[in-house]
């Protein structure tokens, strides 16, 4: 059994307060975070948010978890990117994710385009982060390049 773990602290309200994220790999060392960077600070650069972290989270769990289905492929890529998107709604007072979208560029030599978008399909049900998150619909577009490009 493997275990990873994260730390939060807050004081104040949920309007007026603040707190930091951190986690023991010290590459979140106490990364603020308040309802501003949350809800209202539409540059996202003031601090971090639940939604980015499980976002960036998603994003590298996804990406890994394609290199692998694409290695029981027979495939190998020369580089995935993977940027993911979580979608957050009003309801009734509050908020929920209502889902998160995948945008994938990857390139793999000897891919065809069908034969990369089913591996991509069937990446989604081998990342973790995918199936933790099932109950948030999951969707996502996949493009194959030369490898020249990329995006960033």
């Amino acid at each position: 059994m493997m275990k990873r773990s994260a730390k939060a602290n807050w004081a104040g309200t949920g309007t007026d307060g603040a707190g930091t994220v951190s986690a023991r790999s010290a590459v979140l060392d106490a990364a603020p975070f308040s309802f501003k960077t949350r809800f209202m600070n539409p540059d996202g650069e003031a601090g971090t948010n639940p939604e980015e972290l499980l976002a960036a989270a998603h994003a590298g769990c996804y990406a890994m978890s394609l290199g692998s289905a694409l290695e029981m492929a027979g495939m190998t890529a020369e580089r995935i990117d993977v940027e993911a998107t979580v979608t957050m709604s009003e309801i009734d007072g509050g908020v929920e994710i209502g889902g998160i979208h995948l945008d994938i560029v990857a390139s793999v030599p000897g891919a065809s385009a069908d034969d990369f978008e089913e591996i991509t399909e069937a990446a989604k049900v081998l990342c973790p982060m995918s199936m933790a998150l099932h109950a948030v619909a999951v969707t996502l577009d996949a493009k194959l390049t030369d490898g020249a490009a990329g995006s960033s």
